[in-house]
């Protein structure tokens, strides 16, 4: 089971690595502002206080932190950030591939001119990724890190020995097999692979949905920059506190003494780092255990 959750995460990763519309959530609240940075991100802002940015991961609309957002709004203001083509935000021409480290650059960007003083970043896997890449490459925009069920090199999942330039020929294959897809092809392997990566079954369909709402180059060229980017040699620059959030169910077939080991060992490098396992969820935290995630979060901005 364990096996099949990682390879669902990366060797096809179609539009599953978080994207979630609340099927029983009230509708959001209006939203004061919408901002547009460079085209590659939109960011969408709730509530006033300390200033906290959240980065939800694959294909996902901003949405996913939907409960989160609700609790936080009334002390901090909510930076809600979507990708360019996932979910409902439009995908722009890209010819030259990239993805997160665009991303990254709109984030820091966007940081600069809306003069926001050290803010929390939260970033759920590809999106816990790009918030590593955040505070690496510009640690003086960062006050503090949460990463959410995400490494900082994702294909030791699938090959503890991998490097970047082992990693292209599996990348490549994975990206051109998720641009081969045909649209039955595409609704079969979401509704697989959410089954592997959120364990509350009322979720399920929403993120199916919302996933394949997704564009797929911009999909598969995430995926394929994800699989060969490779930050351990980075995360030494970073000055920010960092917490790793992770998920732990006895369905993954291994003991959690493995999944801790393997964070801590990915991690190795980076300074100033606190780890908290969430037991009894698969990859989606905040959706699966949404009370805990929130806690979690709670204590880590008030300390």
């Amino acid at each position: 089971m364990f096996t099949a959750i990682i390879r669902a995460m990366i060797g096809g990763a179609l539009l599953v690595m978080s994207a979630f519309v609340p099927t029983s959530a009230a509708p959001s609240p209006s939203i004061p502002s919408e901002h547009q940075n460079s085209q590659r991100i939109s960011v969408q802002t709730q509530g006033s206080g300390t200033d906290v940015i959240l980065i939800a991961g694959l294909a996902s609309s901003r949405d996913v932190w939907a409960d989160l957002a609700s609790g936080l709004r009334s002390s901090h203001r909510i930076h809600l950030v979507e990708l360019a083509g996932f979910a409902s935000t439009p995908a722009i021409s890209n010819p030259e591939g990239k993805v997160l480290a665009p991303a990254v650059d709109a984030i820091a960007e966007y940081i600069r001119t809306q003069h926001i003083n050290a803010p929390a970043i939260v970033g759920h896997s590809l999106g816990g990724e790009i918030a590593l890449m955040l505070g690496a490459r510009h640690p003086e925009l960062v006050g503090r890190l949460m990463i959410v069920d995400a490494l900082p090199f994702y294909t030791l999942m699938i090959d503890p020995a991998a490097t970047s330039e082992t990693a292209a020929r599996h990348a490549t294959a994975t990206r051109d097999w998720l641009l081969a897809q045909s649209p039955e092809q595409i609704v079969a392997f979401q509704n697989t692979s959410i089954a592997r990566l959120a364990k509350t079954e009322a979720v399920r369909p929403a993120l199916v949905a919302a996933g394949i709402n997704s564009d797929r180059k911009t999909v598969a060229d995430a995926v394929y920059e994800l699989m060969i980017t490779d930050l351990r040699p980075e995360l030494g620059r970073i000055k920010a506190p960092i917490e790793i959030l992770y998920a732990y169910d006895a369905l993954f077939g291994i003991p959690a003494a493995s999944v801790d080991a393997m964070y801590r060992q990915a991690y190795a490098s980076a300074p100033n780092i606190h780890f908290t396992r969430i037991d009894d969820s698969f990859h989606f935290i905040m959706l699966d255990q949404p009370e805990r995630f929130s806690r979690a979060v709670e204590s880590f901005l008030n300390e």
